[in-house]
């Protein structure tokens, strides 16, 4: 483990409960509560139902939430009151989706699917009420004959052509978390935005059964064609922007999409592996290098077998992205998820978030600040702050304005040939 891993251990405050990721995702759920997509009261009184470490009583908390706020979204919509109904939607999508967060350490791992479509009905509920309703767009897909779905957002009362921020999502977080994680700050200062789901992310996994890929450039490609083909876009200012895994994938897509004029990792990821890699016994990296499957996947299920059920549960929820049953295919898939071979072809402007106590990849933000050669901007968010752990959950109001007054700096002057103009 590294210095700054035992510093991110040693630090972190457990503020809800002893259990570290449901710690972590409680504050996640808390910080969305500045855009709307959740509500204090809801969030202590979910809070007070769960029982650490439990993952049962997590899915019971969260569902039940849920299916509540749902309800009240439908009354206001059958009394015709739809600015309390996108409210309630909102927040409905996102608990429905945080209650499978640690659905297979449950008693009915099944449950994971008809909860995650009753998060995406609420979104879509949220989006059609908007003023203007987001407009549902279909991306192609590079690696299946259905296409990637989207979502554009435009500013209230906007006209000719946008600056837009794309935003890539991370691993596991559902669709509507983005709302709360950029989208509504950019609308709130004159941004166009597009949410959409990748290759092994929600409804291309979970309906589609399409797993991520590492060449995310072959993903960014086909939105950025998108949206240069539209007429209220601008297509010198258009922006990526990627949460948590996204990290990695934005600086990836920018080492080979040149039309994007500036990019920003929520934190920085120059190598996905690395998490994993250090839970992985000594002996077992050989078994890897030497592509020794069968030894690999005998003992890894061995070491399974007397794994704590939070183990199992994790590892369960962490393969289902790369398509795989196979131990040694998910950590093979793994190794190819690294800027090292590409991080010097990157050209436009990043803006790199180092939140204190990150804990999922320690001190990578500052690594591939350093590996840069394109201008960069790597941005500390500290513990006094309230702004500590991967992401700044509690923290978005502060990670907002830093980052888009940056990117308002990279933006202007901008002309829609996509060259600097006069500031």
């Amino acid at each position: 483990m590294t210095d700054d891993a035992r510093d991110a251990k040693t630090t972190a405050r457990h503020f809800f409960l002893g259990h570290e990721e449901m710690d972590y995702q409680i504050q996640c759920i808390l910080g969305r509560s500045y855009y709307g997509g959740s509500d204090t009261g809801e969030i202590l009184a979910c809070v007070d139902r769960i029982e650490d470490g439990d993952f049962e009583s997590w899915y019971a908390a969260w569902h039940g939430m849920a299916e509540r706020v749902r309800a009240l979204a439908d009354a206001s919509t059958a009394a015709g009151h739809d600015v309390s109904a996108r409210a309630a939607y909102l927040r409905a999508a996102n608990y429905y989706a945080d209650s499978v967060l640690f659905i297979d350490g449950t008693d009915d791992p099944s449950r994971q699917l008809p909860a995650w479509k009753l998060h995406l009905e609420c979104w879509e509920s949220f989006c059609a009420r908007l003023d203007p309703p987001a407009e549902k767009v279909e991306i192609p897909c590079p690696d299946a004959d259905v296409p990637m779905p989207g979502w554009l957002f435009r500013p209230r009362g906007a006209t000719g052509r946008l600056p837009v921020v794309i935003f890539n999502n991370g691993s596991d977080g559902a669709t509507s978390i983005m709302w709360s994680s950029g989208a509504a700050g950019a609308l709130a200062r004159g941004y166009a935005a597009l949410v959409f789901d990748g290759p092994g992310q929600n409804s291309m996994l979970w309906l589609h059964g399409v797993p991520w890929r590492y060449d995310w450039e072959k993903v960014i490609t086909p939105v950025v064609d998108l949206l240069v083909a539209r007429a209220d876009v601008d297509p010198a200012r258009i922006a990526l922007s990627g949460l948590s895994q996204g990290g990695y994938w934005v600086p990836r897509a920018l080492a080979f999409e040149r039309r994007i004029a500036a990019g920003i990792c929520d934190p920085g990821v120059m190598d996905v592996f690395t998490i994993m890699s250090k839970s992985l016994p000594p002996e077992m990296l050989p078994l890897l290098d030497a592509g020794a499957k069968d030894d690999f996947d005998k003992y890894f299920a061995m070491g399974m077998q007397a794994a704590p059920p939070a183990a199992l549960q994790e590892v369960t929820w962490r393969m289902k992205p790369y398509g795989t049953t196979s131990y040694f295919e998910w950590y093979t898939a793994a190794r190819a998820f690294n800027l090292r071979d590409v991080v010097g072809q990157i050209e436009c402007p990043i803006f790199i978030a180092d939140p204190d106590d990150e804990q999922f990849w320690p001190g990578q933000s500052k690594e591939l600040a350093e590996k840069l050669t394109c201008p960069v901007t790597l941005m500390p968010f500290k513990r006094e702050e309230g702004a500590a752990w991967h992401c700044e959950p509690k923290a978005r109001s502060l990670y907002d304005l830093r980052m888009y007054e940056w990117l308002e700096g990279v933006m202007q002057g901008r002309d829609e040939e996509g060259h600097e103009g006069r500031q």
